[in-house]
């Protein structure tokens, strides 16, 4: 229950509920952040806020990999100095992110959207995994990097694409176990997630023991 007491500004007030939905924006730090942008000029706030209406209506996401865009193909996809027989699928944007800032990837992407987690209500259907599935069958994709973090719901939408893409004749790498069990990608350091790039194994020789 929502019990605090509306602040003595109506302005006020309206800035910091909206402030306060952002994720890990509790109400207090919330004020805090308003308070602080009524001590500046107001030129600042109106650069924040112009700043986030024009990130929020210019970018998309990219219709090939669901990278965030502000075209329809994002420069990823669209560079002739990547590798395009090679995709790297990974969970969110911030994947991506964290991956390129290894400078160890010169392939391309796809993001998921997510991973396969029940007790959330989340299933294949809502992820990007039918897209995943139409590149491959492109046939100009020699292999397929899994890449999503090394949590239950992470393997089990490995093992969920592993079972779709096997028939395809594609390879099917993960990334080699630099990264520990039940850790998020993005949390990951470069030098880290660079080596279990590099180092990646085939997804599926655990099931041909």
């Amino acid at each position: 229950m929502n019990d605090h007491q509306p602040l003595s500004s109506p302005l006020l007030e309206a800035a910091v509920t909206e402030l306060s939905r952002l994720p890990g924006l509790g109400r207090k730090t919330a004020l805090r952040h308003a308070l602080y942008l009524l001590r500046r000029d107001p030129e600042q706030a109106q650069a924040l806020g112009q700043a986030l209406i024009d990130m929020r209506l210019g970018i998309k996401y990219c219709s090939v990999c669901h990278n965030i865009s502000e075209t329809e193909i994002c420069p990823l996809c669209s560079s002739p100095a990547r590798d395009g027989s090679t995709i790297c699928v990974v969970e969110n944007v911030k994947d991506v992110m964290s991956i390129e800032n290894t400078g160890q990837f010169r392939g391309l992407y796809h993001v998921l959207g997510g991973v396969i987690s029940p007790i959330d209500g989340i299933g294949p259907d809502q992820l990007e995994i039918e897209s995943l599935v139409e590149r491959v069958k492109s046939g100009e994709i020699r292999e397929v990097i899994l890449a999503l973090s090394a949590t239950m719901e992470g393997e089990t939408t490995d093992y969920y694409i592993y079972r779709k893409l096997s028939p395809m004749g594609v390879e099917v790498t993960q990334l080699a176990r630099g990264v520990s069990v039940g850790n998020e990608i993005e949390y990951t350091d470069e030098i880290t997630l660079g080596r279990s790039l590099l180092n990646r194994t085939p997804f599926g020789a655990a099931f041909r023991r």
